[in-house]
């Protein structure tokens, strides 16, 4: 197949194959500019590679270390998160990838409500700046379960994780309403743009 191949391009389009970056592998296995395939619904599909993904989460994971992320304001470390994932999703946007966008958003969000509670530090601020963003929005949680929050001894990671937290920063605050015009990207929303959906 790759010697039939091969001799055609040559022949025909007049290209020279390098036989030694040259290989026959299944569709599902194939990695090329980023990309793989999958069959979806009996058509072939591009998505990118689980390398790339694990690439970009890497790549943010260091820019958002909370050490580094507490010395900046909190505008400039969203803003140059959304230039790395604008950039990535416009790379990739021809694959399938919607799950993905879906997850890593997720994920994205969680690490930035770990750097907010953070940088607020105490858990009196804490506690004060959630009741204040509880009231102006009406999330409804009573002040004793926001206080059990700000008092937690879990850890900011994981802290940042329970769902009073969750819903007081919320996707909607964290997109429209962070200070300096620097709302965080929504992942799954950019992409789905991107493709026309």
């Amino acid at each position: 197949m790759m010697k039939s191949i091969t001799d055609w391009i040559e022949r025909k389009l007049f290209l020279k194959v390098n036989a030694t970056k040259t290989k026959v592998v299944r569709p599902t296995r194939s990695k090329y500019l980023g990309f793989t395939f999958l069959n979806h619904g009996g058509e072939w599909k591009v998505k990118p590679t689980t390398e790339k993904k694990k690439r970009l989460k890497q790549k943010l994971s260091e820019y958002l270390k909370r050490n580094k992320a507490m010395a900046r304001p909190l505008a400039v470390t969203i803003k140059r998160v959304n230039e790395v994932v604008r950039g990535w999703i416009n790379y990739f946007r021809i694959g399938k990838m919607k799950t993905f966008m879906q997850e890593f958003g997720a994920w994205l969000r969680h690490k930035i409500r770990v750097i907010v509670i953070k940088q607020w530090k105490t858990p009196k601020t804490i506690y004060r700046n959630l009741c204040y963003l509880n009231e102006k929005n009406k999330n409804g949680f009573d002040h004793e379960s926001i206080y059990k929050v700000a008092n937690s001894r879990l850890g900011w990671y994981r802290q940042s994780g329970m769902n009073v937290v969750n819903f007081i920063i919320s996707p909607d605050l964290l997109e429209n309403k962070i200070k300096d015009g620097a709302g965080l990207l929504n992942p799954l929303n950019y992409y789905l743009r991107k493709v026309g959906i």
